[in-house]
């Protein structure tokens, strides 16, 4: 669907659930649900889709582009998937085009809202344009409290957020974290990691197996593969049998 309006300043949170209410699409909702296991006991409990796709979304995005940030909070505390997702897609747009007053107020205000950052997609379409950005160049600390906390989002931002520093060739808090969380129970957790220390590896393939040659034989097995996936098929069954 394509939408077709005009920006107005007062335009508010309300009036973007208005129009969210008219693009949903209930099949798309129900294989969402689905897909983002919201029955009991799994991950997404509760989670309530209506049932829109992102590309959609981030058209939204732009069309509202200027979205004051405490609308875009408003949105995001919505019990709606797609609410909180476009308010992340603005949110980090924001962030990108703000001065770092902006900046500061945006990431000091997605990390006392990650209990609304409640589920993979939505970690990973803001933590390393938020999280990973405005901690570049100052203490990163704060990763490694959210690496121990026992919040699953909370856990996978602190490891998502270091995307942006393996864009730049900074390995040691990825690998630090990947260290924190080579243990941790979420199947989340153990896909977030491997698929980080993948992005490692494209880079500097030697960082990559070093810290596999210590933790392979222990990691999960889920973290393992997503770590070794682009591995020549040779050394891929290697890792997988104990055999390196």
């Amino acid at each position: 669907m394509v939408l077709h309006f005009t920006w107005l300043p007062a335009m508010t949170a309300r009036d973007l659930q208005r129009t969210l209410a008219d693009m949903g699409d209930d099949a798309i909702a129900a294989h969402s649900a689905r897909f983002f296991k919201t029955g009991p006991g799994e991950y997404g409990e509760g989670d309530v889709f209506r049932g829109i796709r992102v590309g959609p979304l981030r058209r939204v995005a732009r069309q509202c582009r200027g979205l004051p940030i405490d609308e875009a909070l408003t949105l995001l505390a919505s019990e709606w998937h797609e609410d909180r997702l476009l308010a992340l897609i603005i949110l980090v747009d924001t962030f990108k085009r703000g001065d770092s007053a902006t900046q500061r107020v945006i990431y000091n205000a997605y990390l006392s809202n990650t209990d609304r950052v409640n589920n993979w997609d939505l970690v990973d379409a803001s933590a390393h344009k938020i999280v990973g950005p405005f901690l570049h160049h100052r203490s990163r600390s704060r990763l490694y409290v959210l690496a121990g906390s026992a919040s699953l989002w909370e856990r996978r931002i602190a490891i998502i957020a270091t995307l942006y520093f393996i864009r730049l060739g900074e390995f040691v808090d990825t690998l630090a974290i990947a260290k924190i969380l080579v243990t941790d129970p979420e199947p989340l957790i153990h896909k977030a990691v491997g698929w980080m220390l993948r992005e490692v590896g494209k880079r500097d393939l030697a960082a990559e197996e070093g810290f596999l040659m210590r933790h392979y034989r222990s990691m999960p097995r889920t973290m393992l593969r997503y770590a070794i996936e682009r591995f020549p098929e040779p050394r891929r069954r290697a890792y997988l049998k104990g055999e390196v």
